[in-house]
């Protein structure tokens, strides 16, 4: 009797299925393009198709399939899939990328030194955002790296922003430092003000 593999899959129906799906990625009318967009994060290369697919979609909720689809995988891929779309001039766009940047930390961390280093101000600014999905310690350690070099004084305020919510005792210092080489901005020391009480009371507490 000749072996029979039951189950073996059909290699070249499978290429074509996964290629089809791609090709509806951004040849689709809106409706193939979200169900191509939902399916393609389970395919062989499914993230660069939806990474290449997010460069030029301009539905929202096309786009808003890739992103779920692409969060979904976390990878370091997927971040680089996403990455781009924080320097997008569209807002929403913008806000999409940072919920999927959020959305998954740890795909996310090793980038973050890089993108808290950028010469974007915006993207600094909203890279303090996604830093605010960290564990606290590993925040902590990045805004205040940050807030030591940072120049612009609004990208200070959105650091100075997370470490209120989440910063830890060890935030005192650079929050100190930060507040001494913005003299001439009173919201800098009215915000390093609050962040310190909001530390110490998180110290307190963790005591």
């Amino acid at each position: 009797m000749p072996l029979i593999r039951r189950g073996a899959p059909e290699a070249p129906a499978n290429v074509k299925d996964d290629r089809d799906s791609f090709a509806l990625l951004t040849g689709g009318t809106d409706g193939e393009r979200w169900g191509a967009a939902r399916a393609a994060a389970t395919l062989p290369g499914g993230v660069e198709a939806l990474g290449a697919a997010l460069r030029s979609e301009t539905d929202a909720r096309v786009r808003t399939a890739i992103l779920t689809s692409l969060t979904r995988v976390a990878t370091p891929a997927s971040v680089d899939a996403v990455l781009p779309c924080l320097r997008a001039d569209d807002a929403d766009t913008r806000t999409g990328a940072l919920d999927a940047l959020r959305a998954m930390p740890r795909a996310v961390l090793p980038r973050l030194p890089d993108l808290l280093s950028d010469a974007d101000t915006d993207v600094r600014i909203l890279s303090c955002e996604i830093a605010r999905c960290l564990a606290p310690a590993e925040a902590t350690s990045l805004l205040c790296d940050l807030l030591d070099r940072e120049t612009d004084a609004n990208v200070c305020a959105a650091a100075i922003d997370v470490l209120a919510e989440i910063g830890q005792a060890g935030a005192e210092p650079a929050l100190r430092r930060c507040a001494k080489r913005f003299p001439q901005q009173p919201f800098i020391g009215f915000a390093v003000k609050v962040a310190l009480q909001r530390v110490s009371v998180q110290a307190d507490d963790a005591g």
